[in-house]
């Protein structure tokens, strides 16, 4: 049985993790988020600037929201493909 491979030969790598936007940018499609470690990616709890895939995810979220986000690296940069704001 022949397994399938992304055509750039490269597997996404994703994880979902918790944060609060410091920012969006409905137009350039950006959201900054400030969260916890993200071990999957190999990143630290800090700030970063994400974008967003659909880029409308940016326009369905405003600064202060404590949210729950998915995110993958594709090529090198970080990319939110889900984000929900958490009840408080």
């Amino acid at each position: 049985m022949a397994a399938w491979l992304p055509a750039s030969g490269a597997w996404a790598q994703q994880a979902t993790a918790s944060g609060e936007v410091r920012r969006t940018d409905a137009q350039q499609g950006k959201i900054t988020i400030k969260h916890e470690a993200i071990a999957v990616l190999e990143l630290p709890a800090m700030t970063l600037v994400y974008q967003a895939d659909p880029a409308e995810l940016a326009g369905q979220i405003k600064p202060g929201d404590r949210v729950t986000f998915t995110a993958e690296r594709r090529d090198g940069k970080y990319v939110v493909i889900a984000i929900t704001v958490r009840q408080p």
